[in-house]
């Protein structure tokens, strides 16, 4: 079920008008049931394995509340760690480890038999194992209690406005705004629904817009101008960001419908001057997720800088990883990586500082530091991210670009400059409401429009 789709949009006001019919004891069970009736929507089969990760780790961390022992608690964490590295490795991972086996024995000579599995991708995957293996590892750390009651930690794992795509939340955050919601007033729906038309806006009219070029232009780089695949670079980047973020903020949106707030996932990435700034900007919960359970126990910072630029790197390589079983995902990160590792050696921090000039230029940089890495991100292979760069190293027809790209920017840029001056996501809720009422009205009438397609989001895969 997509956040964009008719389905959705008779699914929501029937759970959200249910919820506040119901006597409090019977609304998180409720809610419960509708998470698994939208997960299930997607493929019924895999309820069993989100089933099963709530109950596998449920039971660990109620263990390591009540065992003291170290050796015993390390022994349990890793029953949690090994059954959800598992069956995320296995789904997400098995013919792509194959493959890679098979292909470096084919380099040494060798013709390997190597078996293939037609193994489909449980939607939302990576994110629930990562959000309940956090629940966890936070417990096993002394960091948060284990929940009282099962039904309160299956819908901190299943709860829906962010069970396919994130943002990846924590127990400490989520589980007592769920197990005690805030009121329901009329700001938190006002904001709300304002959340969910832009993030619809990002999707729709920007994200699913722009990908039909996209598409035409990533498939036959080698008959594309400089200019031409210029313009599809650009395209992708501000699709990925719409695409993703819109998803975001639809899942804050409709959390905010139900009196939980969820964490933000996206804070005006491209008004970054500075690829670390860039990464306390995008995907912010993967990006905590990372530094928190990899990086810093990797040792993060504290032993020199050789050794905090090899922890950056695989940091970034495993966070590419995460994102899906391809080679090139790895090379995004691996770039990530080289570009957060040469920042840290120029001493380059999360604010460039200096004169607006000097700012500009650390935006303008970033920005195109961040567009490389995505054709890597975008390509399905090595043989089309290079066939790629080597077109746009030939400069010919640079006109190609266009104008379009400019004022796709322009768009985004004018939704997100207000964000981040007043630091808030809703601020556009502050205008008069007739000045809010015709906004509304062009948004639902280039959604009613353009909507029809339900495009699924590209994080959807991950």
């Amino acid at each position: 079920m997509l956040f964009n789709s008719l389905t959705f949009l008779v699914f929501l006001p029937i759970v959200w008008l249910t919820m506040r019919a119901l006597p409090v004891r019977w609304k998180n069970p409720f809610l419960l049931a509708a998470s698994y009736f939208f997960y299930g929507c997607w493929d019924w089969r895999f309820l069993a394995l989100l089933f099963g990760t709530t109950v596998i780790d449920f039971w660990v961390g109620k263990k390591l509340g009540e065992i003291d022992d170290p050796s015993r608690r390390k022994r349990i964490l890793w029953l949690s760690l090994g059954a959800n590295l598992g069956v995320l490795g296995f789904f997400k991972y098995f013919n792509f480890f194959v493959d890679s086996a098979a292909g470096a024995l084919a380099a040494l000579g060798f013709v390997p038999n190597t078996p293939l599995l037609e193994i489909i991708l449980p939607v939302g995957i990576s994110f629930y194992t990562f959000q309940s293996m956090s629940y966890t590892i936070d417990i096993y750390r002394r960091r948060t209690e284990p929940a009282r009651r099962f039904e309160d930690f299956a819908l901190y794992v299943a709860y829906f406005p962010q069970l396919v795509a994130g943002p990846i939340s924590r127990a400490d955050d989520l589980m007592p705004q769920l197990v005690r919601p805030a009121p329901i007033t009329f700001a938190s729906i006002n904001t709300g629904l304002m959340l969910i038309f832009l993030g619809l806006f990002k999707k729709v009219l920007i994200a699913d817009m722009l990908a039909p070029e996209v598409d035409r232009i990533f498939t036959h780089p080698d008959a594309m101008s400089a200019g031409v695949l210029l313009r599809g670079a650009y395209f992708f980047t501000f699709q990925i960001y719409c695409d993703f973020s819109g998803y975001s903020d639809m899942a804050r949106g409709v959390s905010r419908l139900f009196g939980a707030e969820l964490v933000i996932n996206f804070n005006q990435p491209y008004l970054s001057q500075s690829i670390t700034e860039f990464w306390r900007r995008w995907h912010i919960s993967l990006s905590h997720w990372l530094r928190d359970y990899l990086y810093i126990p990797l040792g993060g910072n504290r032993f020199g800088p050789w050794k905090t630029y090899r922890n950056l790197m695989l940091t970034m390589l495993i966070g590419g990883l995460w994102h899906g079983a391809n080679w090139t995902y790895v090379v995004w990160g691996g770039l990530h990586g080289l570009y957060l590792a040469a920042e840290r050696m120029l001493g380059i921090g999360a604010d460039v500082g200096g004169g607006w000039l000097r700012r500009a230029a650390g935006g303008v940089v970033t920005f195109h530091l961040v567009a490389l890495a995505w054709i890597f991100f975008r390509a399905p292979n090595f043989s089309v991210a290079f066939e790629y760069i080597r077109g746009i190293l030939a400069f010919d027809n640079l006109a190609a670009v266009g104008p379009i790209p400019f004022l796709v920017a322009a768009v985004v840029m004018a939704l997100d400059i207000p964000q981040n001056l007043s630091n808030d996501h809703t601020v556009f809720v502050r205008a008069r409401w007739w000045m809010q009422a015709p906004v509304y009205a062009v948004l639902c009438f280039g959604i009613l429009l353009y909507g029809g397609r339900e495009i699924p989001f590209i994080y959807f895969q991950f």
